[in-house]
């Protein structure tokens, strides 16, 4: 099997599979644990963190195109992908009712943090075929925001360990894989509750993870081309997924259960991290 090949099937896997697994466990069981996913989000926050920070940001300045360009591209990374959910939010929040002044200005929920609470709105509300249809695009983009990142530090991995399966990108692909199960479950019980088959919300769920398997491509092309852009492939995934992981994931944990717990399971994410990093 090629390296192209390779990465398609690794990146399904973690994306497609994984938010397709948790779309089948949201359909039997309709319901999610508000502390499972907080602990699990939490704990893949972890790791990604240290995969990030002492992998994929090490071996960005090792190319010696300078450190000023790796910082350059993290926070080209956190910019983009800041600006893109925060068009997202402006445009979906004011029509959520319980999203008002005295809410958050994070999310405190998996479904708003992908916004399938906006697309349940319009369900209930019966719209148009074309508003659910525009409502279903909102919320894949939503998740193409986080996914596609996830998938470029798996490409880029792959491109700086010339198209070798790292350890970084197999632990990458796991916890992927296992983040996007709440993520799914999120994703297919609105659908469900708004009448749709659930053979259907499951297929409809799975597809979510397609856009991983692009960023995974992306991410390795780009590191493909030469020292400038193997850097800017792991600054720019770098920077996306440390906006992710600081910005929505870490404090939406947090809210979503109210514990020290939350941050325990940080911290053994990090330490995890580390030891299979080195």
């Amino acid at each position: 099997m090629g390296i192209i090949e390779t990465l398609i099937v690794t990146t399904f896997l973690a994306g497609v599979a994984g938010t397709g697994l948790g779309g089948l466990v949201g359909a039997m069981l309709q319901k999610d644990s508000n502390r499972t996913v907080s602990l699990l989000l939490s704990f893949a926050g972890g790791v990604m963190l240290s995969v990030v920070c002492f992998d994929l940001v090490t071996e960005a300045i090792e190319t010696e195109v300078g450190v000023w360009t790796v910082v350059g591209a993290i926070a080209i990374g956190v910019a983009v992908t800041y600006f893109l959910n925060y068009l997202i939010d402006r445009k979906t929040n004011p029509e959520v009712p319980h999203i008002d002044a005295n809410h958050p200005k994070t999310a405190d929920d998996l479904d708003e943090l992908i916004h399938s609470d906006h697309l349940e709105q319009h369900y209930a509300r019966k719209d148009s075929k074309l508003g659910l249809f525009v409502a279903g695009i909102v919320m894949a983009s939503a998740i193409a925001l986080h996914n596609v990142p996830e998938g470029m530090t798996i490409g880029a991995s792959y491109a700086s360990n010339d198209g070798v399966m790292g350890r970084a990108a197999l632990v990458l692909a796991v916890l992927i894989g296992l983040h996007n199960i709440p993520e799914g479950m999120a994703v297919s019980v609105p659908l469900i509750s708004g009448g749709m088959p659930k053979w259907k919300a499951v297929l409809v769920t799975a597809s979510t993870g397609i856009p991983t398997i692009l960023g995974a491509l992306l991410g390795y092309l780009l590191g493909e081309i030469g020292p400038m852009g193997l850097t800017m492939s792991l600054g720019f995934a770098s920077g996306a997924m440390l906006y992710v992981v600081f910005g929505e994931i870490l404090p939406q944990s947090i809210l979503m259960y109210h514990s020290k717990l939350p941050a325990f399971s940080t911290i053994i994410g990090i330490l995890a991290g580390m030891l299979i990093i080195f």
